[in-house]
């Protein structure tokens, strides 16, 4: 299927590995022109590079932190009319929500909150004007089935979640979408080091934890990061522009919810 994206200019957070990588390079596939974004210059530049070769698209590197006014600046300057924006972001720590103070909660609403609202803030009439837009948050399965060891993401990305509902009605006639993906469990770095916290918390050995976990996903495995970035990639397709305010779980069936 042709996503009618081809040409397309697109923002990715948090795209020199992992999920954000995989969207990164699945619009590429596409024919979008990529702008990804990291805090580690070495790694976001090599991300473009392996991209940019197998695709042969524009990609640029932009090294900076974008939860911060001047990481965003940085890459707005880039790329200032982007027809995609994907809000890609690294998980919270886990543990008690009791053992948290304002100092990471602060943490928690800036990047999982406030940066994505502040993006949009900055784009979102520029997709009016240009009658496209695709804006697709990654939040987590804990919008489905909250786990008691992700208070921080759980809450930031909560607030979210609301905002997009509240938000995204009023731009669906201009043929702007803002959507938000739910990832269940995915072999990703992230979630090695879940694990690792499980598997402590739990006194079992890694592969233990890693048999556990996989066993209680339907689909009896975790899923790939270029599954999650393909339909990343359709949300932001020219075929997709009747899907808006949605929370998609992609979780192998892991979540027992109805809706």
């Amino acid at each position: 299927m042709d996503l009618g994206i081809r040409g397309r200019k697109a923002l990715v957070t948090a795209a020199s590995q992992g999920l954000g990588k995989a969207i990164a390079f699945a619009l590429a596939q596409e024919g979008v022109d990529i702008t990804i974004v990291a805090r580690r210059k070495e790694v976001v530049e090599e991300a473009a590079q392996e991209i940019r070769k197998a695709t042969g698209v524009t990609v640029i590197a932009v090294a900076a932190d974008i939860t911060t006014a001047a990481g965003r600046s940085a890459a707005l300057a880039v790329i200032p009319e982007p027809d995609i924006i994907v809000n890609s972001a690294g998980g919270t720590p886990p543990g008690d929500f009791r053992q948290f103070g304002a100092e990471e909660w602060a943490a928690a609403l800036t990047g999982l909150m406030l940066t994505p609202i502040e993006l949009m803030k900055a784009t979102l009439s520029g997709m009016v004007q240009r009658r496209f837009g695709r804006i697709v948050n990654i939040t987590s399965k804990g919008m489905r089935v909250p786990g008691n060891i992700h208070p921080l993401g759980n809450g930031a990305r909560g607030g979210l979640t609301a905002f997009v509902s509240t938000i995204a009605p009023e731009y669906a006639q201009y043929n702007v979408t803002i959507n938000n993906m739910l990832p269940g469990p995915f072999d990703t770095d992230r979630m090695i080091k879940m694990a690792e916290f499980s598997a402590k918390q739990n006194d079992r050995t890694f592969e233990e934890e890693v048999a556990i976990r996989t066993a209680e996903v339907p689909a009896k495995r975790y899923g790939r990061p270029e599954e999650f970035g393909a339909t990343c990639a359709f949300l932001c397709s020219s075929h997709a522009s009747f899907i808006t305010g949605q929370n998609i779980l992609i979780d192998g069936g892991s979540a027992a919810t109805t809706f």
